[in-house]
Parts: C-alpha cells; sequence; structure tokens
C-alpha cells in the first residue's frame, strides 16, 4: 500500500490511525503505543548494520535510515514509525562539527564559549543542508501501510543549545547554565538562531511526509519554573505555535519535568509527554482532563519479567480509561531491553483494548 502525501489524508480517504486520530480528540479501538529508541541498539537487525556503519553513516544515507526506521515496524504491532536521525544532526548544518566517541556519546568539535561564537553560525538556508532527513521521510512513508503514522523530530532550542555549549552530554550543565546567567542576550540570539532553524527543518520535515511532529526537550527538567519561563519557554512556543499554524499535530516532550508540566502545556503541544515521574492522574489534574498525555512507563520495567511488565502496563492503562493517551516510554528504550518484552507490552495494551474499551 502506497502513501500519496497529496490525497491521502483528505476527508473522504483518511486512513485508520490511532495515533492521529487521538490528536484529533476522536475515539479509537485500542491505545496507541509507539516507543522512543524502537529502532535501536536493542535490535539485533540494527546491530548487524552498525557493525557495517556508524551511526552518522545511517542517518545521513537516506536507504539506510529508512531501513533502521521501518525495522521495528516489521517486527511489532505499532502504531507509528519514527524517523531514524539525532537530534544533533542540525548542527553540522550550522557549521558545528561533531562526531560520536565510543562510549562517551556526541563530542563537538567548536562548542560555544562566547558571543562571537554564535554570530558565526551558518543560520541561512540551514535546514536545506538536511535534505537526506527528507528523503530517509520520503522513502519511508511511501513504504508503510496507510494505518501507521510516521513520526518527525527535532531537539528543541534548549537542549540542543547544551549540547553546544557543554561540548558534548552533561550531568550538571553548569556551562550551559552559567552561559545562560551571564550572557542572556548571547543566549536569546542563540536560542532564537536555534528556534528559527528547527521550525523550518520540521516544517521541511512535514511536507516530506512525516504527520506528527515531536520536540524533544530531553534535559529542561534540570531548570527551575523561573528559568524556564524566562530563557526556554519562547522559544518553545515559538516552534510549536509555528507547527500548529500549518495544522501540524506536535509532541511536546520532556524528562524530569512534573514541576513545570504546566509551562510545559502553556508553551504548546498537541500531546504532552510525562515520563515515569509523573502520575497519570496528578497530570491531567493539572493540565485538565481532556490533555492528550504520551508516555508513563519507566524503560527499566522492560528489563525485567513479563510478568512485571504485564502489570505496569496495565496499571497505566487502568488510569488512561477514557482519557485521550499514547503508550510510550518516559524515555527511550534501553539497549539491553529484551526483544521479547516489547511484544509483551504491545500484546497487554492490545488485549486490554478488546476486553475494556471495544470502541
Amino acid at each position: 500500500m502506497v502513501y500519496d502525501k497529496e490525497t491521502a489524508m483528505t476527508t473522504d480517504r483518511k486512513p485508520y490511525q490511532r495515533i492521529m486520530r487521538v490528536c484529533e480528540g476522536l475515539p479509537v479501538d485500542s491505545t496507541p503505543v509507539w516507543f522512543m529508541r524502537q529502532a535501536g541498539r536493542y535490535m539485533a537487525e540494527y546491530r548487524q548494520l552498525r557493525e557495517r556503519y556508524s551511526l552518522l553513516e545511517l542517518c545521513r544515507t537516506p536507504e539506510l535510515a529508512a531501513e533502521v526506521t521501518l525495522q521495528p515496524i516489521k517486527r511489532f504491532d505499532l502504531d507509528a514509525a519514527i524517523i531514524f536521525a539525532d537530534i544533533l544532526l542540525p548542527l553540522e548544518a550550522l557549521g558545528v562539527p561533531f562526531h560520536f566517541a565510543k562510549g562517551e556519546g556526541p563530542v563537538l568539535e567548536k562548542p560555544i564559549r562566547e558571543p562571537g561564537d554564535i554570530d558565526r553560525l551558518k543560520v541561512a538556508d540551514a535546514e536545506e543542508r538536511l535534505d537526506f532527513v527528507y528523503q530517509a521521510i520520503e522513502l519511508v512513508r511511501g513504504r508503510l501501510e496507510l494505518d501507521v503514522a510516521l513520526i518527525g523530530f527535532a531537539g528543541a532550542p534548549f537542549t540542543v543549545a547544551s549540547y553546544m555549549i557543554e561540548g558534548g552530554h552533561s550531568r550538571h550543565f553548569v556551562k550551559t547554565k552559567l552561559f545562560m546567567y551571564e550572557q542572556p542576550e548571547a543566549w536569546d540570539s542563540l536560542m532564537t538562531k536555534l528556534s528559527d532553524v528547527t521550525l523550518r527543518y520540521l516544517l521541511r520535515q512535514a511536507k516530506a511526509g512525516a504527520q506528527l511532529i515531536q520536540l524533544f526537550d530531553s534535559w529542561v527538567g534540570i531548570l527551575g519554573r523561573h528559568d524556564y519561563l524566562q530563557y526556554v519557554m519562547p522559544h518553545s512556543a515559538r516552534i510549536l505555535e509555528g507547527l500548529r499554524q500549518s495544522g501540524i499535530p506536535t509532541v511536546h516532550f520532556g524528562t524530569g519535568t512534573g514541576s513545570m508540566l504546566d509551562l510545559i502545556k502553556r508553551a504548546g503541544g498537541t500531546v504532552i509527554g510525562v515520563d515515569w515521574r509523573v502520575d497519570l492522574s496528578d497530570a491531567w489534574g493539572l493540565l485538565g482532563a481532556k490533555t492528550v498525555l504520551q508516555g508513563n512507563l519507566d524503560p527499566v520495567v522492560l528489563l525485567g519479567s513479563a510478568d512485571g511488565v504485564r502489570q505496569a502496563v496495565l496499571r497505566i492503562l487502568e488510569q488512561t480509561r477514557d482519557r485521550a493517551h499514547i503508550f510510550n516510554l518516559g524515555h527511550g528504550i534501553l539497549p539491553e531491553t529484551p526483544v521479547e518484552n516489547i511484544d509483551t507490552a504491545i500484546e497487554q495494551v492490545r488485549r486490554w483494548a478488546d476486553g475494556n474499551r471495544g470502541r
């Protein structure tokens, strides 16, 4: 079945996609389910490719990126594919090269250290230098069944800026916070440039065939409410509002954001992501019963027994009864996750739907 992005989503030919229906506030026959990092090291198929190609080679080669994206769709009963890419890919387009060091993660070769470094960013047409991502999206959408949605994504400005300033991953984000506090004008310039490029990048992903966009603000939970309001929220809001005006539904995701979920929602997003630290009932109590939530399962649960997986999934599903929810983890699948436990989790979602919803 081939996807025609010009006609397949019109009213009379709209495919039954559970995730898209939930985003629109429509009833579904089963809670939609997908997993962050559902394509990755826990799958033997992926590891075989990684023996031959680096991570960046996979990301930069459309045919390979499409193949990796589709691996979990072929293996599991999932409701969405998420394009295989990395949140740092736009950095090279901005003139900030990086590589992945074994055991260390990303290493930026020219981290931001002073305002002049921001002035030298190659912002103009940066999204045009990421054409390999759009090609991969087109390939995947052409090979997906119509009932499977395709998710595009990007890193939110704060999370990407933290990598740019720290030079890689960080535990306490000291350099990022000090830059934010001590260089507020430069910080605002950096965040404005990142939000501009990110919005254009995501609009191009949607044009290529992505139907739902997730904005990953993975590290924003290290901030307090005041700092989020002052230094981050306006920039994320610009991206999410731009996508909303273009008619593109979005998932606004972060970890450790329980103390600022109301601000996350105010910043925007069709769907609000929650991690395992937040009780779903509390989240709906704070955000409103009609808010669409995604996530909540601790990825570590999937490392345990099948019975433990079923019980944890069931607990979440019972909390989501008659509420709009997309089943997912509170963060990405861990590399050591047994493949069988992914099946177990999905089967529990489907079994619960058959026995409890029937809608």
